[in-house]
């Protein structure tokens, strides 16, 4: 479709223009797109979701559950997906005692992604691509490496998952309400990028706004709005207040530049687009 001119107007106030991809969906239509919303790139930490979207699936078919014992002693798959399990951000080994910090981490992401093909029987890359790609048709959407940081897909594909996250049709409401709400949510702990927040809140895998500033979501985003950003200056977030989620993938790695142009993105896509 057409884009609002905005939405090419913010676009060029990137870096990389010419390999950026907008867009801004409501449940059930896009109401903008600007840029290459083609292009497959890898979406880094966005990943996440979508990892996080293949664990709510296999919680609700049975597959596997919150409270199964995984990673070091005491912790559980809400440990890992919540990043509370006591792992650094990469490494194997725990750096603080489970539950005490929200510590963000690559290899809890990495555990759980275990966890699930164990119990399901085949890999971590099938089953999410069989629970969640195929069904929501993200069909230029494929995990290469690690499920924290390793699917590749563009912003039509992601325009999709952030569809599934407005109005589900994988799991039930309950379900998804579930996901995106604190677990642990006394906890403390860095967000990359946007420094330490106490508490820090955070999802099953999926970050929550709530109070945090500075942060790279708008100023006017509802506290309840959900979503990641990834190291190669991608971003996906869903307000459920507003019934509203926006897309973008960059052809420039996440620095000062998304700290600063981020938050004025998305304030003036919820000024277009909320009235």
């Amino acid at each position: 479709m057409s884009a609002p001119r905005e939405l090419h107007d913010l676009v060029e106030t990137w870096p990389a223009p010419d390999l950026t991809g907008l867009a801004v969906t409501s449940p059930s239509d896009t109401l903008g797109a600007a840029g290459d919303t083609a292009r497959v790139s890898r979406i880094a930490s966005i990943s996440k979701i979508c990892a996080a979207l293949a664990a709510m699936v296999a919680v609700e078919e049975g597959t596997i559950a919150l409270g199964d014992p995984a990673g070091p002693p005491g912790a559980t798959v809400r440990h890992l997906l919540a990043h509370a399990a006591g792992y650094a951000f990469d490494g194997p080994d725990p750096i603080a005692a489970v539950g005490s910090r929200r510590i963000y981490s690559n290899t809890g992401i990495e555990v759980f992604a275990d966890h699930l093909a164990r119990a399901a029987g085949m890999p971590f890359e099938q089953y999410q691509r069989e629970a969640v790609f195929q069904p929501l048709g993200m069909v230029d959407t494929r995990l290469e490496g690690s499920p924290a940081f390793g699917v590749h897909s563009n912003v039509d594909d992601l325009v999709l998952l952030a569809r599934e996250l407005l109005a589900p049709t994988l799991v039930t409401t309950e379900t998804l309400a579930h996901a995106v709400s604190p677990q642990f949510p006394d906890l403390a702990g860095v967000i990359p990028g946007f420094g330490r927040h106490d508490p820090n809140p955070w999802g099953l895998g999926i970050e929550i706004r709530g109070d945090k500033a500075p942060h790279w979501t708008a100023p006017g985003n509802s506290p309840l709005t959900f979503g990641h950003f990834g190291g190669t200056g991608t971003y996906l977030w869903v307000d459920p207040d507003r019934q509203l989620a926006a897309v973008a993938i960059s052809g420039v790695d996440f620095d000062a530049w998304a700290v600063e142009i981020w938050p004025q993105t998305n304030q003036a896509i919820l000024d277009r687009f909320t009235g």
